[in-house]
C-alpha cells in the first residue's frame, strides 16, 4: 500500500501538536482591568503557544494593538460604552476607525475582521442610559468601514447580554424567544443593519449566572452532563447553553432574521468569588462545552458550528465586583499568565495544562502579614477594610477559596494584598503597627497568598483609573462581606 506523503505529515504534525488543531471558530476575550498587566507581547505569544487564532478585545489599545501586529490573529477590536455618544457623529467615526482599523491594514499589521460597538449596552441594570446611543453608533462604524474600502473584511457587530431576550412565562421554551419589547424597536434596527451588511450577532451567554443566587435552578442543566431534558414541543434540551442560544435564533427569526450568522461573544464559567465559582466546576463545564463544539454540531436550531470566544484568558483584579466578587476571576489563567487546570482547546478530551507565559517576572519573595505581636486591635477592622478598598480581597467571601481562615489569617491576606499591590513598599505593611514583613509563605491550605508580578509601566493600568475601580469595588466589599 503506498503511504501518501501529505497525509504523513500531517499525521506527525498533530501527534507532535495536539493543539495544532482548535475547535471551530474558537477565540478568546482579552481583558486588561489589572493592577499589574502582563506585557502584550508576552500575552500574544501565550496566545500562539496555545494555537489560539482569535482574540476578542475591549478597547484598541495601542500597546495591544502594536503587540498584535504580525501576529496574524484575528482581532476583534472595541468601542467601549462611554464612546457610543460621540460616534453618533459620523466625523467622530470615521476618525474613530481611520485611527483604529485603517491604521493597521497593512501587510504585517493587525488582522481586524470585527469591530465591536459597545458591551452588552442593553443591559438592563445600565437603566436605558445606552439604548438611544448604540444603533446610530454601530451604523456610523459601519459605514465608515465601508467608506473606507474595508467594509467586506472587517464587520460592526453589538456584543449583547443575553437579557435581550426571553421567552414569556406562560411558554417559557427556546421557540417561543422574542425580544424585550422595551428595545423591540431599537434590536430590529440593529438586527436589519446587520442584516443589510451581512454582519452577525454577538451574544454573551453565562450559564454560571442562571446558579448565581438563583438555589431553585437545576444544578446540572448549567453543565452539559447529566440534567434532566427539558421539552420543547417535542425538541429535547439538555443545558442552558443550547436553550439560551435557540432562544436568540427564536428571537431573531420572529424579526425575519432566523439565518442571522451569531457569535458567542463571551462564555466561561469563574474559579472564586461565590460558592459555584471554583476550578471544580470550571473544569466540568469547560470539558462539556469544548468537546460539543468541537463536534460542529450546534443546537437543536442551529446544527451547525458555532463562533465561540471564551471568556476570559486572564483573571482581572481590578474589574468592578459590582455584578458579584466572581467578575475577577473569569481567567483560564491566573493573572501570572499560569493555567488554573488541564484543558484541550481541541475538544478531543484530551485534557492538559495550557502552556503558560513566559520569562513572567515577579516581586521578590516578601509577604505582608498580621503581627500577633500588636497590642491595639481596636483598629483592625478599619485597617483591614481600607486595605480591601484599594486591593482585591474577593478570595475571602462566602463559598471562595480563603473563606475558612480565622481573624488573623483574614487580616494577613487582606493586608498581603494591599502590600502586593503596592509593588512590596514596606511602607505599606505598617496598617499602624498591625502588620509586619515576612520572607515565610504564608499561605494556608487551598488559600493562596500571591506575590505580584513586575508589569512593565507600557502595560500598566493608569494609576487614577485603578484608583477608581478598586475604591467602587472595594466600598462594594466592605458592603458585602
Amino acid at each position: 500500500m503506498m503511504v501518501n506523503p501529505l497525509a504523513l505529515f500531517v499525521g506527525l504534525t498533530i501527534l507532535i501538536n495536539p493543539l495544532s488543531i482548535m475547535v471551530d471558530g474558537l477565540g478568546v476575550n482579552w481583558g486588561t482591568m489589572a493592577t499589574h498587566k502582563l506585557p502584550p507581547k508576552t500575552v500574544v505569544q501565550m496566545l500562539k503557544d496555545n494555537n489560539i487564532n482569535k482574540v476578542k478585545l475591549f478597547d484598541a489599545d495601542e500597546t495591544t494593538m502594536g503587540a498584535l501586529a504580525g501576529s496574524g490573529l484575528e482581532v476583534m477590536v472595541a468601542i467601549p460604552n462611554d464612546q457610543l455618544n460621540v460616534m453618533g457623529s459620523y466625523d467622530r467615526a470615521k476618525d474613530w476607525v481611520r485611527k483604529n482599523v485603517t491604521r493597521y491594514n497593512f501587510s504585517g499589521g493587525v488582522n481586524i475582521t470585527f469591530v465591536a460597538v459597545g458591551n452588552e449596552p442593553f443591559l438592563k441594570s445600565y437603566n436605558g442610559t445606552f439604548i438611544n446611543l448604540t444603533f446610530p453608533a454601530l451604523q456610523n462604524i459601519q459605514n465608515a468601514l465601508n467608506e473606507a474600502g474595508l467594509g467586506n473584511a472587517v464587520k460592526a457587530t453589538v456584543p449583547l447580554n443575553a437579557d435581550v431576550y426571553d421567552s414569556p412565562p406562560s411558554d417559557p421554551v427556546p421557540s417561543a424567544g422574542r425580544f424585550r419589547p422595551d428595545i423591540l424597536g431599537q434590536m430590529t434596527q440593529i438586527v436589519d443593519f446587520l442584516g443589510k451588511n451581512n454582519a452577525p450577532i454577538t451574544i454573551n451567554i453565562y450559564p454560571f449566572l442562571s446558579l448565581y443566587g438563583n438555589d431553585d435552578f437545576p444544578l446540572n442543566y448549567a453543565f452539559f452532563d447529566g440534567a434532566q431534558p427539558i421539552d420543547d414541543h417535542g425538541v429535547s434540551y439538555t443545558n442552558v447553553f443550547d436553550a439560551n442560544f435557540d432562544t436568540l435564533v427564536s428571537s431573531l427569526k420572529a424579526v425575519g432574521h432566523g439565518d442571522m450568522p451569531i457569535i458567542v461573544g463571551e462564555v466561561g464559567w469563574p474559579t472564586e468569588g461565590d460558592k459555584h465559582a471554583n476550578t471544580g466546576d470550571a473544569y466540568r463545564f469547560y470539558n462539556g462545552l469544548l468537546p460539543r463544539l468541537g463536534t460542529n454540531k450546534g443546537t437543536p436550531l442551529r446544527p451547525t458550528y458555532i463562533e465561540v470566544y471564551l471568556f476570559g484568558l486572564l483573571d482581572e483584579d481590578a474589574k468592578s465586583i459590582a455584578p458579584g466578587a466572581f467578575e475577577r476571576h473569569w481567567g483560564l489563567f491566573r493573572f501570572d499568565g499560569q493555567p488554573k487546570f488541564p484543558l484541550d482547546l481541541t475538544g478531543q478530551g484530551q485534557n492538559k495544562m495550557l502552556i503558560g507565559a513566559r520569562n513572567v517576572t515577579y516581586q521578590p519573595n516578601k509577604w505582608c502579614e498580621f503581627n500577633p505581636e500588636a497590642k491595639d486591635l481596636t483598629k483592625l477592622a478599619k485597617n483591614i477594610d481600607f486595605a480591601c478598598t484599594f486591593s482585591d480581597c474577593t478570595a475571602l467571601g462566602y463559598g471562595s477559596s480563603c473563606n475558612g481562615l480565622d481573624a488573623n489569617g483574614n487580616a494577613s491576606y487582606a493586608f498581603n494584598m494591599y502590600f502586593q499591590v503596592k509593588n512590596q513598599d514596606e511602607m505599606a505593611c505598617v496598617f499602624q503597627g498591625l502588620a509586619r514583613v515576612t520572607d515565610k509563605n504564608i499561605s494556608q491550605g487551598q488559600c493562596d497568598f500571591p506575590v505580584q508580578i513586575v508589569a512593565s509601566s507600557s502595560s500598566c493600568v493608569s494609576s487614577s483609573l485603578v484608583l477608581v475601580w478598586l475604591i467602587v469595588a472595594g466600598v462594594l466589599y466592605v458592603l458585602m462581606f
